[in-house]
């Protein structure tokens, strides 16, 4: 038996909701990877990809696993790219029925009318990748785009943490002026907003309908460079309804178990790892 399956047996999972894993045109994963393997200064670290799968083959892995759903994230790093990521992940979606479509967006001119057309296609998530994409989540060439996805309800994972290394307009400020002024957005803090956990639970707390995912969070891999402190575990407690199971595969350095192992060991319970890596993903995307 391998160890996701005893995983999920231990914990009397039916299955595993993974709202971030990661598929993009091979051409974009391969420069993602080659980023990666020169340890850019986003990561500052020796990162190994563990599942250097062809695309097609990835989604079998994870169906491997017991993953009922999983997410194709995708971003743009430049203007002109997020439309054409958003139509490759139409065609992905159609061939994955159990990839919950997912598209992205830029600030760039025409972000509104590609993003209404990803809602009108039914996309099911969009990701906004603050750090990669270098850009203000408060840029007014996106106003129109948070209007849209405030009145669709449609969930938004966001990269808006300072890790593993901080960008321009990272860290919770611009999220809690961004909230201030679109105070429905269903958002999912990447990485439990890592390092700014703390402040992250905070504004998970004042606003209810914010969200977080673990993705790396708790792991060995990242636990030294950006601990978890003690003082916060109630806190992951009070809002086990809003914490959702992430894995960032296939661009991990460990094991897939070991992510869901780093769920368990929190100790805080069994209906909080089954809420977190099943019920919560499967209440919010009516599965």
């Amino acid at each position: 038996m391998d160890a996701v399956t005893a995983f999920r047996e231990q914990w009397n999972l039916p299955g595993i909701i993974d709202v971030h894993t990661h598929f993009m045109p091979k051409s974009v994963m391969d420069k993602v990877w080659t980023y990666f393997d020169s340890v850019g200064p986003l990561t500052g670290m020796t990162w190994p990809i563990a599942y250097r799968l062809e695309v097609d083959v990835r989604p079998d892995r994870l169906r491997s696993y017991g993953v009922k759903a999983f997410t194709s994230m995708i971003y743009p790093h430049k203007p002109n790219m997020a439309a054409w990521l958003n139509q490759w992940a139409v065609e992905f979606a159609a061939r994955n029925p159990d990839c919950l479509h997912t598209s992205t967006f830029y600030p760039e001119p025409g972000a509104l009318e590609y993003v209404t057309d990803a809602l009108d296609a039914g996309t099911r998530v969009f990701k906004s990748h603050i750090q990669v994409g270098d850009y203000a989540p408060n840029d007014p060439l996106l106003d129109g785009v948070w209007g849209a996805l405030e009145d669709a309800g449609t969930p938004i994972v966001i990269h808006c943490g300072s890790g593993p290394a901080p960008g321009r307009f990272t860290r919770p400020g611009p999220i809690a002026e961004l909230l201030a002024r679109y105070p429905r957005l269903r958002l999912i803090i990447a990485h439990m907003g890592m390092p700014e956990y703390a402040d992250f639970l905070a504004i998970a707390e004042r606003h209810d309908r914010v969200l977080l995912d673990t993705t790396m969070a708790f792991t060995d891999f990242i636990s030294e460079a950006a601990p978890l402190l003690p003082s916060d575990l109630p806190r992951l407690l009070d809002l086990q309804d809003r914490i959702l199971f992430g894995s960032d595969f296939p661009n991990i350095p460990y094991q897939y178990a070991h992510a869901l192992e780093a769920v368990s060991r929190l100790d805080l319970g069994e209906d909080w790892v089954r809420a977190v890596c099943h019920g919560n993903g499967t209440r919010l995307f009516d599965l």
